[in-house]
């Protein structure tokens, strides 16, 4: 496998541009924009997988109807991202959750300017009544989305909001008329970003210019 480990500053791109540089391997926390193929776990060596779903080929496994269902109470609102006291709070909470990497802000990963910089960014929100549980950020380019960064609650782990909110941007960018959704990078080992393997359509890109089809282990 070809070895990756690159970098760039861009303070704005356009739909199209967001569209080209996904389909590459890229993906970005605020202005910074990186690709690597090789990263590391607990002090392992982990073999990158950048990943998307084809939305033409996207159903709902068992698995997943379950998770909708368990979230039929909740409230989705979708707008232009803004950060808040609420979702800081929520930031907070949701990072001691890691042993490993823990994100020191959630401007670690979104600019000062989410909505816009680099490229227009929206924000899935889920509430329990007027408590917000869960936000996911999601990157919109013209044929694509990319989601960017998750947080939720730890005390509603069982309603899978991680999963949920993944549910929810898929839908969301079907709406749009999007080809695919980006999950982000899982590894090909074993690891915490397995949530990420299990969605029919699921594809892998393998560093050398092509996306293939990912063999899917859930029901």
């Amino acid at each position: 496998m070809t070895f990756i480990n690159e970098y760039f500053l861009r303070a704005r791109a356009t739909p199209e541009q967001m569209d080209f540089l996904w389909a590459q391997g890229w993906r970005h926390f605020g202005e910074y924009f990186f690709r690597y193929s090789v990263g590391s776990q607990w002090g392992d060596a982990k073999t990158v997988i950048p990943l998307r779903v084809d939305l033409t080929k996207f159903v709902l496994s068992r698995s997943q109807k379950r998770i909708i269902a368990k979230n039929r109470d909740a409230r989705v609102v979708i707008c232009d991202t803004f950060i808040d006291e609420a979702k800081e709070d929520l930031f907070e909470r949701h990072r001691y959750r890691f042993k490993d990497n823990v994100p020191d802000s959630i401007y670690s990963f979104l600019s000062g300017e989410p909505a816009a910089t680099p490229c227009r960014n929206q924000e899935i929100c889920v509430y329990d009544g007027d408590e917000l549980v869960a936000a996911s950020f999601l990157d919109i380019g013209r044929a694509a989305t990319s989601a960017v960064y998750a947080i939720f609650d730890p005390d509603e782990s069982d309603r899978s909001l991680g999963i949920f909110t993944m549910l929810e941007a898929i839908r969301y960018s079907q709406e749009l008329n999007c080809c695919y959704y980006y999950p982000g990078y899982a590894y090909r080992e074993p690891s915490v970003y397995d949530y990420k393997k299990n969605f029919h359509g699921l594809e892998y890109f393998d560093w050398e210019d092509a996306w293939r089809p990912f063999p899917r282990g859930g029901r």
